[in-house]
């Protein structure tokens, strides 16, 4: 049976341009390949015609050859090929998947690839409430991998050559082919490099870096909250042979308080209340998240649990002047170790109250107690 001629297998004209057969051949492989139609010999032998074609029309002395002899040029196994067609996608299909990840899998065919990135690191950093409200200037000391000092990053002792890597030919990258896939990852050799060095450097054997203890000043601005990530770029382990380096996250814990508990930009305390003070009223310092004191009115009468508010007395919003407010929960102390005198008082006290409302929520509570007791008589 006679072969179709290429132009009419990618569906195109005599003249074509590189870039109209290299998308014609693009939509028809994806739309034939094996692996979308799976058991349809039909669309294997398309896929197969397909990529013969561009093949051939891709390369220019290929392409001349076919344009002058046809596919007598291609005959007997011309070229290397079985019956004029190459499965193991040293093109075609090949270099498709090449234009299309090749970035992605470090850089694009003719040269090599850029060494690898250094790693991002994360160091957890715990603060008191008090430095998160204010902000802070803090000295980390971070493990990670530098520069080495001796051979400035490159790898190489001074007056050291590098040469082309034999294994990738200078590429800094390897092919293995399995199946209808060509994968694709950095040489082993170069580490992707596309060179080797003759001469390593003694201090880090030729990788650029070595281990060591950096000092870091890190900023914590006021308000952060706990979780909070700081980015410092650049900052991380440094890459292989003067690559980039990757960057610093600092990650932000709040240790518990032993007087304030947090919530957003606000700020909780209980403070106890004397009985007296309770009762009669008057006036109690408290202490607030920036050091100082402020001064709460207690009005006579406070029960437990009643809330006092100081406004703008919260936690520093991030980024922001503004502050959050700070909440007083009053917590009434009864009075331990009375003497006789105090004891005397207190019992003359509550004989002097007795059939008075001096006691609303007991009162009320015992109400509703004799309600109860009524009804389960009942």
């Amino acid at each position: 049976m006679a072969k179709q001629d290429y132009y009419a297998t990618l569906g195109l004209a005599r003249g074509a341009s590189i870039e109209d057969i290299k998308k014609a051949y693009r939509k028809l492989a994806m739309q034939h390949h094996p692996d979308r139609n799976p058991g349809d010999k039909s669309a294997e032998h398309k896929f197969k015609e397909v990529t013969e074609a561009y093949d051939v029309l891709k390369d220019e002395q290929k392409r001349a050859a076919y344009d002058r002899f046809g596919h007598a040029a291609f005959e007997n196994g011309a070229g290397g090929r079985s019956n004029g067609f190459d499965f193991g996608f040293g093109g075609g299909f090949a270099d498709i998947f090449d234009e299309m990840f090749g970035e992605f899998m470090g850089g694009r065919r003719g040269g090599p690839a850029q060494s690898a990135r250094g790693a991002d690191l994360r160091y957890n950093l715990e603060i008191t409430l008090e430095e998160a409200f204010a902000g802070k200037q803090a000295k980390i000391r971070v493990p990670t991998m530098a520069p080495c000092e001796e051979c400035e990053g490159s790898g190489s002792a001074k007056g050291a050559s590098r040469r082309s890597c034999s294994t990738c030919n200078g590429m800094g990258r390897v092919r293995a082919t399995q199946g209808f896939f060509t994968i694709e990852r950095s040489c082993p050799t170069c580490q992707g490099a596309g060179e080797v060095i003759d001469k390593p450097c003694r201090s880090c054997e030729g990788a650029g870096r070595v281990r060591k203890e950096r000092a870091l000043s890190v900023t914590i601005p006021p308000g952060v909250e706990d979780g909070t990530r700081i980015r410092l770029a650049g900052e991380g382990e440094a890459g292989l042979r003067a690559a980039p380096a990757g960057d610093l996250y600092i990650f932000l814990s709040i240790a518990p308080h032993g007087v304030f508990q947090r919530d957003g930009a606000h700020i909780y305390c209980k403070v106890p209340i004397p009985m007296t003070t309770a009762a009669l009223g008057g006036v109690v310092e408290v202490p607030t998240v920036e050091g100082s004191r402020a001064r709460l009115t207690i009005p006579p009468g406070t029960q437990t649990s009643a809330q006092f508010r100081l406004k703008g007395k919260g936690m520093t919003v991030l980024r922001s002047t503004s502050r959050g407010d700070m909440y007083v929960q009053a917590q009434i102390e009864t009075p331990v170790n009375l003497t006789r005198k105090q004891q005397e008082l207190l019992r003359e006290f509550e004989k002097a109250g007795q059939g008075s409302s001096h006691s609303p929520e007991s009162e009320g509570f015992f109400a509703r107690v004799k309600e109860l007791w009524q009804e389960l008589k009942d």
